[in-house]
């Protein structure tokens, strides 16, 4: 199966927080940048984080139950095998 790459730019509150999350602690490799806003190579996809005051939806979250867990809203993220994970 071939990729279809996606872009998929969020709004953050805190680049430098959001910065070494994406990059250090999961391990993202880091594309361009400026002070505003940072690409990041999701899996063969395009993530970019973009500064913004936080929003109404950042402020109080927001879950739904799904399978018996509460799934924050809005949430993203990738299918891995198990090996990959």
């Amino acid at each position: 199966m071939s990729l279809s790459p996606f872009h998929l730019a969020i709004p953050v509150y805190d680049l430098k927080a959001t910065r070494h999350f994406y990059g250090e602690v999961f391990g993202l490799n880091e594309g361009r940048s400026s002070e505003q806003w940072v690409d990041f190579d999701f899996y063969g996809h395009q993530l970019v984080i973009h500064e913004h005051p936080k929003t109404a939806s950042q402020e109080s979250v927001h879950s739904n139950p799904v399978d018996g867990h509460d799934v924050p809203v809005p949430h993203f993220g990738i299918v891995l095998k198990w090996d990959e994970w």
